[in-house]
């Protein structure tokens, strides 16, 4: 884990850079002293010797305050150069070789300054080379001719100050654009490491939807699942109940059967309900009765059926299968709802004669009471059985035609018996 790091820890380096160009421009003020009393301005050589070497030890503190204060504080920096300049100028304190810090100066307020700061730092570095050449040029010839060694640059007589100014500028100008090269490298790492995070978000959000999207379509499934499941189960022993109202009386051998079908009716339906909820915790598919268990479950419950069959039975994948099932399962549970029980309920079957993209077509057809009639088109039934179809490819149709002068209905579905092609 990173702890971050406290600020007094990130600016220490700077701090002790400051005391060390502090400390040397102390030896170097001490140790040349009478050099710098020779070349000083009235001004200074009027001072006393301890006051003298008292301002040496200002301009000395100063620039090592300023390099200090250049990366946590760096308008502050760019102040105190201005000042020493100042010091300079008005009291005519000699130059010390260690004010070449300033150039560290120079890159921290182009580095870590605010927008105003690094337009006036860039503003500084010619005008300060300017003020140099002008108000200080015999210290500025000594340090060209001394420290850099640029004695033929001096020789040039008075046109030596345009070169020494260019000279100036360049020496603060190559760490300012030092700075301003990491300034703009760290923000763009910074645009960058955001649009990372963002793209990383968008990742987490678009996963987080897609996950939201199959725990919604795994709850739809397993309450069509359940529906058909109970609805169907439900209608079996309804109508097994009300047949058994007009047994005769003297006939318990026929109420017997009639209860151990709707005891087996009501058995069935709990053990399907367990295996849909099982599979779907297990995230496995629950195993599908065949379509003729579903008919002869049908004609048990007493219902007239009549069933046809054509073409080859075909092995069909599980999804299409369990679809199959399904599908047919509820349009029975209709028919037998809302259809007329002296009418016999028609299944019509028929498979494919083997093409790539054929369809299993079921079709269901029954008389309905006119009372019910409407009941046919409307329900969470009709429109499970609708989006089971049509989410591999299939069609669901429901008509309505008048036969001998009642209405009847026939749902057909065409089911792929093979998986679509992606």
């Amino acid at each position: 884990m990173n702890v971050p790091r406290p600020a007094w820890q990130e600016w220490l380096p700077d701090a002790a850079a400051g005391l060390i160009v502090a400390a040397l421009g102390l030896v170097i003020a001490i140790l040349n002293y009478g050099g710098f009393n020779e070349h000083a301005p009235v001004p200074l050589g009027m001072l006393s010797p301890l006051r003298e070497l008292a301002l040496l030890a200002v301009v000395a503190v100063v620039t090592g305050a300023a390099v200090g204060a250049s990366r946590p504080v760096p308008g502050a920096a760019l102040a105190l150069v201005w000042m020493l300049a100042g010091i300079h100028v008005v009291v005519g304190v000699p130059i010390l070789v260690t004010e070449l810090a300033i150039a560290v100066v120079a890159f921290g307020t182009a580095r870590w300054g605010s927008r105003a700061v690094v337009w006036l730092s860039a503003l500084s570095i010619p005008a300060g080379a300017a003020v140099a050449v002008v108000f200080l040029a015999p210290d500025i010839r000594r340090v060209l001719s001394g420290f850099l060694r640029l004695r033929a640059l001096v020789d040039l007589g008075e046109t030596w100050q345009p070169f020494a100014a260019v000279i100036g500028a360049a020496l603060l100008g190559v760490p300012w654009m030092a700075g301003m090269v990491l300034r703009v490298a760290a923000r763009a790492r910074t645009t960058v490491d955001l649009a990372s995070a963002d793209v990383a978000r968008a990742e987490a959000d678009r996963a987080q939807a897609r996950q939201i999207a199959r725990l919604r379509e795994d709850q739809a499934r397993l309450a069509r699942d359940v529906h058909d499941v109970v609805g169907h189960s439900l209608a079996v022993i309804l109508a097994q109940a009300e047949s058994g109202q007009y047994l005769p009386d003297g006939d318990p051998a026929a109420l017997k059967t009639t209860l151990a079908n709707i005891a087996t009716s009501a058995r069935t339906s709990l053990q399907n309900v367990r295996q849909v909820l099982s599979a779907t915790q297990e995230g496995l598919a629950a195993s599908t009765p065949d379509l003729d268990s579903l008919v002869e479950g049908l004609r048990t419950s007493g219902h007239k059926v009549v069933s046809t069959q054509t073409g080859a039975p075909q092995p069909m994948p599980p999804e299409l299968d369990l679809i199959a099932f399904r599908t047919l399962q509820e349009m029975v549970t209709n028919a037998m709802k809302h259809g007329r029980h002296d009418h016999p309920i028609t299944v019509e079957r028929r498979w494919p004669d083997g093409d790539w993209e054929a369809t299993l077509r079921i079709s269901v057809s029954n008389a309905a009471a006119a009372a019910q009639a409407a009941d046919w088109t409307a329900g969470q039934g009709l429109t499970g059985m609708r989006q089971r179809v049509e989410s591999v490819g299939g069609r669901l149709d429901v008509d309505r035609h008048e036969v001998a002068g009642e209405p009847r209905f026939t749902a057909t579905a065409w089911i792929p018996v093979r998986r679509p092609l992606a």
